[in-house]
């Protein structure tokens, strides 16, 4: 069965590998962020015997995210599995953070997800099921202080999740929670942990087989919820 798939915040990274592992099984493959050129070029660039479509998407915008389902359904189709991938922080404390901060924050991560997750599931209730898969971190499970903001969405997307899988699953809808417990091996951020050793990153091409296993049990009555990836130390630079 050929799937379409919405990945919501493709960057260099975890984003781009989700995108290239989904068109190589053969997904048609939609592609959301703000930056027009850069998935314009990846979706041009991904592997057989995947097709792509790069959608200019503002996730903390509503009726850009509405306008985009809208675009991805005129081109392929309803859509079968959705990755909220996009993620904000602000690392401040609650004395730190101001309401201006927080609520960026949750527009992302929280409602930016919720919305999608509407929208993706309202297709896949009108057809065979479907997969929803969040993104989530460290911090989704366990707070490690001073990232009030963050660390509340990340709760928050992990509770919608979970609701989802609860409500919808009898209904064929899976859907998962990934705790990316570690830092992703990104452009630029050998730079930042220079002292780190290479397995203590997490490889990105792997970590994006990780999630189509999960896509690939969506026909299965016993599903996963939550899928922990982990490697290398534990401390508050990765979350």
């Amino acid at each position: 069965m050929t799937r379409t798939a919405v990945i919501a915040g493709v960057g260099p990274g975890l984003g781009a590998s989700l995108a290239r592992k989904f068109a190589s099984e053969g997904c048609r493959v939609a592609l959301f962020a703000r930056s027009a050129a850069y998935i314009e070029e990846l979706a041009d660039d991904l592997p057989e015997p995947g097709e792509g479509l790069a959608v200019q998407t503002g996730l903390a915008e509503v009726d850009q995210i509405r306008d985009g389902f809208d675009a991805v359904r005129d081109a392929f189709g309803s859509v079968d599995a959705l990755v909220n991938h996009a993620s904000a922080a602000a690392w401040k404390g609650l004395m730190d953070i101001d309401e201006a901060e927080f609520e960026q924050v949750w527009a992302l991560n929280g409602r930016g997800a919720f919305v999608c997750s509407q929208e993706a599931v309202g297709d896949m209730l009108g057809a065979d099921g479907g997969t929803v898969i969040f993104t989530g971190a460290t911090s989704s499970v366990r707070s490690l202080g001073g990232a009030v903001g963050f660390t509340a969405a990340k709760f928050a997307a992990r509770g919608m999740a979970m609701d989802i899988a609860q409500e919808y699953g009898p209904e064929g809808v899976h859907a998962a929670h990934v705790v990316v417990d570690g830092q992703i091996d990104t452009p630029g951020v050998r730079e930042r942990f220079g002292d780190r050793d290479d397995d203590t990153f997490l490889d990105p091409d792997e970590m994006a087989e990780t999630y189509w296993h999960i896509v690939e049990r969506d026909d299965v009555g016993t599903q996963p919820f939550e899928v922990h990836i982990t490697n290398g130390p534990r401390n508050s630079e990765f979350i």
